[in-house]
Formats: C-alpha cells, sequence, structure tokens
C-alpha cells in the first residue's frame, strides 16, 4: 500500500461492512500514519489487478501485549474486504491462508489474528484458511478470540 491507495482506503473504512468492524473514529488516521512504520507492513488486495480489500502484518510483539505469551517472530494480521459484493465468496479465507502460508514458509512461527467472538461468519473464515481458535483475550480495545496458526 502506498499513499496513492489513501482515498481508497477512506472510501472502504466508509462502507457500512468494513466501518461495522474497522469502526473507531481515527482509523483512518491509525491506518495512513502507518505507512512506513518499519514494524507494520501495509497491502491492498487485488483479484484480477481489482483492488479489494485490505490486509496489514505487524510483529506482534511491538503491537499486542494482551495476546500473551507467543514465539519470537509471530506475526499478526488484520484485513478487510473492501467491496461488499466479494464477501462471502471465499474471497478472504483464500487471500488469507495465501499469505500466511508465504510467511510460514519463511522465518514466522506463527500468525495470530483477534476476531470479535461475535463474528461468525469472520471465525469460519480464518479457520477456513487453517487458523485454530486458541483462546479469549482482553485487549486494551475489547474481548478477543485469539486464533494462531503454525508452522
Amino acid at each position: 500500500m502506498t499513499a496513492d491507495d489513501l482515498p481508497l482506503m477512506r472510501d472502504w473504512l466508509a462502507r457500512p461492512h468494513v466501518a461495522e468492524w474497522w469502526h473507531d473514529a481515527d482509523e483512518f488516521e491509525f491506518v495512513s500514519g502507518d505507512l512506513g512504520h518499519h514494524d507494520m507492513a501495509q497491502y491492498i488486495v487485488t483479484m484480477s489487478e481489482r483492488p479489494v480489500g485490505y490486509l496489514q502484518c505487524y510483529k506482534l510483539s511491538d503491537w499486542h501485549a494482551g495476546f500473551g505469551p507467543q514465539p519470537h517472530g509471530t506475526r499478526g494480521i488484520d484485513q478487510f474486504i473492501g467491496d461488499a459484493d466479494m464477501v462471502g465468496r471465499g474471497h478472504g479465507s483464500a487471500f488469507i491462508r495465501a499469505f500466511v502460508e508465504g510467511l510460514l514458509n519463511t522465518s514466522t512461527p506463527r500468525v495470530v489474528i483477534d476476531p470479535s467472538p461475535t463474528t461468525p461468519r469472520a471465525i469460519r473464515a480464518y479457520e477456513k484458511a487453517g487458523f485454530q481458535r486458541d483462546r479469549l483475550v482482553h485487549t486494551p480495545d475489547r474481548t478477543a478470540l485469539l486464533m494462531v496458526r503454525n508452522t
């Protein structure tokens, strides 16, 4: 993701199906402020050159202490599909699986994700991408379901 993608991000974050879960009033400032951060990688997910979603990957130890001890090198991810017509078609679990497998095939020992426990559609998508439910965790923002995928 580059600064050129920020208008698209602003649009996506305002869409009801995204804003339902990425609803913080400062979310755009957080996402745009992370451009170039050394511990955060941000991507625009494309299909046939069409931008369809967003994925961020971060060094866990620097971003989420609420997840408890994790293996050194663990990464966390967050993402969404920006176009509502692409939701519920298996695209999310497919791009998450592909991205995570790339991480696990290098030096990343574990990848974690923390959906709300009240989002069964997201949890199913993460399970289809190979994640397993671990436990409920309490973060500064909310209670979340910690899900893990190991090498």
